[in-house]
């Protein structure tokens, strides 16, 4: 079993975008700018901007967090996007979610400038991936398939099941999966809540990537011998036996799946990582403007 390790995939990606911004600043051009927008004080949104704001630091990005309180109007914050997307000097933003109730998500996202959604959520670049032009991928999915490439995982031909169809995870997966790329053309299959008897279409996969948000959920008597997991849940468990009174798990029983599998991503450890390197891929991308 050879373990897809993020954590090392992804510091050798940063390592890789810093030099290209290093060469940037040497010729007196201007580095990579990022900038989040904050929205209220959720506890894991403030870690993940965080993780983004010293990620950009560490390559050389230049970086802007703009903090909102909770109660700022819908209003305020399209006003906000309008000023960062007519903002020359910010390649590329986002908007940590979620968002206040209040708020509507969509609306927001629709308004980000297409060339500057690093998130890659916008309709324009969801269409654009789905025609395979040149575009933002959602950082999940890009460093999934980042991970499939440097670590030569066989695809072409391969039969890919991929549990969930979310719209920022499942169904982006199932069309890179299923395009002529270097970690595509295989034959996917997209299973949800509805499937009736998923048990036999993992058996049958080759590569089972598993974004449901059920810890656990995929058994080792779900998946074949050799197979190839990605692990893309991330979950709290309470755990009294751990100092922090919980253990993080991802959407399959890593003890039992991993005697079997051939490569496995582990959590934390896995696709997590990647996230937050794909996000300063793109924004390297909106600045070199694809």
């Amino acid at each position: 079993m050879i373990l897809l390790d993020g954590r090392q995939t992804s510091a050798k990606i940063k390592q890789e975008i810093a030099e290209v911004v290093s060469k940037m600043k040497q010729q007196n051009n201007r580095p990579p700018h990022l900038a989040a927008v904050l929205v209220g004080s959720d506890g894991a949104s403030m870690t993940y901007v965080g993780a983004k704001v010293k990620a950009c630091e560490l390559v050389g990005f230049k970086s802007t967090l703009i903090k909102l309180p909770q109660s700022t109007t819908e209003e305020i914050l399209l006003e906000q996007i309008e000023a960062l997307n007519s903002n020359a000097e910010i390649d590329g933003f986002i908007v940590q979610l979620p968002l206040p109730k209040h708020i509507d998500e969509n609306k927001i996202l629709m308004a980000i400038d297409p060339n500057k959604d690093v998130d890659g959520f916008h309709p324009v670049n969801v269409g654009r991936l789905t025609l395979d032009l040149p575009t933002f991928i959602s950082a999940t999915p890009f460093g999934i398939m980042e991970l499939l490439e440097r670590y030569a995982i066989p695809t072409s031909g391969k039969h890919v099941v991929v549990i969930g169809r979310s719209h920022i995870v499942g169904r982006p997966m199932s069309i890179l999966m299923s395009q002529k790329r270097k970690a595509g053309n295989a034959t996917v299959t997209i299973a949800h809540s509805r499937t009736k008897d998923l048990k036999s279409l993992t058996q049958q996969a080759d590569i089972v990537i598993a974004a449901l948000g059920i810890p656990e959920f995929l058994t080792s008597d779900m998946v074949k011998d050799n197979a190839v997991i990605i692990d893309v849940g991330i979950t709290r468990v309470p755990d009294d036996a751990k100092k922090k009174g919980y253990r993080i798990v991802g959407d399959v029983d890593f003890k039992s799946v991993s005697k079997k599998a051939s490569h496995i991503t582990p959590v934390p450890g896995g696709v997590g990582p990647m996230t937050i390197a794909m996000l300063l891929k793109n924004t390297l991308m909106a600045r070199e403007k694809f």
